[in-house]
């Protein structure tokens, strides 16, 4: 296929996953759940301070390349029963390719590595294309979930379990 992981491990990496955001946030979640909320939440977790500091919170990003091109990112955190894929994003041009699965299979990988049995992850509730995605992948929708994230905004999700 010709894609490439890349674990993130230096400014530029993060400076490059937060510019990725800037571009797929703007573009995918606007309409969703409005500019003021994603200008909000980009700032609050997908800047390079945020994203630095998740990374010394025990989160791994991930960065996705089509030769020297970068097209998109993950980011996951070992949980004690499951691999908790907190961020999954590729650019719209690059999406319906395959680049997903190959992202999937290759974070399927890492919760084998770690000898867990799940890998679960958040996703917006009006986000119906995304949930579709995951879905066709093996997700299973668990729950509900609504988190109060600051300054009037909350996050409006379904939690989807992936059993290996």
């Amino acid at each position: 296929m010709g894609i490439d992981v890349l674990k993130a491990n230096s400014p530029l990496h993060i400076k490059t996953i937060a510019d990725i955001a800037r571009v797929v946030w703007r573009e995918h979640y606007i309409p969703i759940i409005g500019e003021n909320q994603v200008a909000y939440m980009l700032k609050m977790f997908q800047s390079q301070k945020a994203i630095e500091k998740q990374i010394v919170d025990g989160y791994g990003y991930y960065l996705l390349y089509e030769k020297v091109e970068p097209i998109g990112y993950f980011s996951v955190k070992k949980e004690k029963e499951a691999l908790f894929l907190s961020k999954f994003y590729i650019l719209e041009h690059k999406r319906g390719k395959g680049i997903g699965r190959f992202a999937l299979d290759f974070i399927e990988d890492l919760a084998k590595q770690y000898e867990l049995k799940n890998i679960r992850l958040t996703v917006n509730i009006n986000n119906s294309n995304t949930i579709s995605a995951y879905t066709k992948m093996g997700f299973k929708k668990a729950r509900p979930i609504v988190i109060d994230i600051g300054n009037g905004f909350v996050m409006d999700d379904f939690e989807m379990i992936f059993c290996l």
